[in-house]
């Protein structure tokens, strides 16, 4: 066991010395503890999706060459973290030990899912990621994770299947951060809608009173994910919803309102695509805009002109997405001269997986729209 320990990780930082776990480049994964630290034995990664995309396209898709990069970079910086995007995702795993020390309160045997970046936990692989595929970002895997004291882990729901409950601790930031921010009367427009933490904040406003939710897409194939999904058994009704007196997400609209017909999560649909920001703030306004508050929940860069520009002024601007050029965002800001809050959410709020597993479990759409994303 080690004797001497940070709570913020310090102790396990190689190179450079210094800096925190996150900016460090190699960590220490061995997997002996310190009193106040926890071991994971690591079941599952869920990559960002960013840092995926980023992966796969590099790699056109090649299923060796995937697991070969992923590995590579687990085992070269006993982390997670992409040296092109910066960003790592999350795991799942059995607590292995937990030190007498540790604040975290788990125990031996507990499943749980860490609420903290892969770019600051330390990691190492003992299957070779054999048993992944490489046609998703999560990775079912063997190996240990290490938790310090300052770290974040949250028991995993037994009324949910592992890979549903890990998609949805994986974003679990977006819908609560999205909820203290929307107001009630608000109108609300989220980039990447059909997404895990688009759905998730499309919902979130809806439950904070949000008085029209505009969601954007690329493609009509993503669009449809928006509209009434397909029922399950478990949901009872068409649409998969039960009746609308029973589910505050669904509203009924005009008929003469054709943009987004019976969508349980939006009112009105966008198809555009995010990087063209004048076409984008044009759509935006024709379908009810500009928004008060835009949420950014896609995973390709070069998104914050086209959010700045379909926010009012005075209005807020969320970027979840990790593909963010912060710099760009601010700057294009000042160029634009336009008046908007600018909000990086940083994965943690206070009660943000009960949160989001809760809009899960009384959210038919999103639960469906999710179950149709992970399988």
């Amino acid at each position: 066991m080690i004797t001497s320990s940070s709570p913020l990780g310090l102790h396990r930082v190689i190179e450079p010395p210094g800096v925190l776990p996150q900016a460090a480049w190699r960590l220490d994964a061995s997997p002996a503890i310190a009193p106040d630290e926890v071991r994971i034995r690591v079941d599952r990664l869920n990559l960002d999706a960013a840092s995926y995309r980023q992966i796969r396209e590099t790699y056109s898709g090649d299923p060796d060459k995937i697991r070969k990069a992923v590995l590579d970079i687990i085992t070269t910086r006993g982390k997670m973290q992409n040296p092109v995007t910066g960003s790592g995702g999350m795991l799942t795993g059995h607590v292995d030990e937990a030190g007498p020390q540790s604040p975290l309160g788990l125990k031996p045997g507990q499943r749980v899912a860490t609420l903290v970046s892969l770019t600051l936990t330390p990691l190492q692989i003992t299957d070779g990621l054999a048993a992944w595929d490489a046609q998703s970002e999560q990775v079912p895997c063997e190996g240990h994770a290490i938790l310090f004291a300052r770290s974040i882990a949250a028991v995993l729901p037994e009324d949910l299947p592992l890979p549903l409950a890990l998609a949805v601790m994986d974003v679990c930031g977006a819908p609560a951060l999205t909820s203290r921010v929307v107001t009630e009367g608000a109108v609300v427009l989220v980039i990447g809608a059909a997404g895990k933490s688009g759905s998730l904040s499309a919902a979130a406003a809806r439950h904070s009173g949000a008085a029209k939710v505009i969601g954007v897409v690329p493609t009509e194939k993503e669009a449809a994910l928006l509209r009434d999904p397909p029922a399950t058994a478990k949901d009872g009704g068409a649409g998969g919803l039960p009746p609308a007196s029973e589910n505050r997400q669904s509203r009924p609209r005009p008929a003469a309102d054709l943009r987004a017909p019976q969508s349980p999560l939006v009112d009105a649909i966008v198809i555009a695509d995010a990087r063209d920001p004048v076409r984008l703030a044009e759509k935006v306004e024709a379908a009810g805009g500009p928004a008060d508050v835009t949420v950014v929940c896609v995973d390709v860069p070069g998104c914050e002109g086209g959010a700045i520009l379909s926010t009012r002024q005075g209005g807020t601007v969320i970027f979840f997405s990790m593909a963010t050029s912060f710099s760009a965002a601010a700057l294009g800001a000042e160029g634009l001269a336009a008046d908007v809050t600018m909000l990086v959410g940083n994965g943690y709020v206070p009660g943000h997986a009960d949160f989001a597993l809760d809009l899960i479990r009384t959210t038919p759409s999103v639960r469906n729209l999710f179950e149709r994303r992970v399988g």
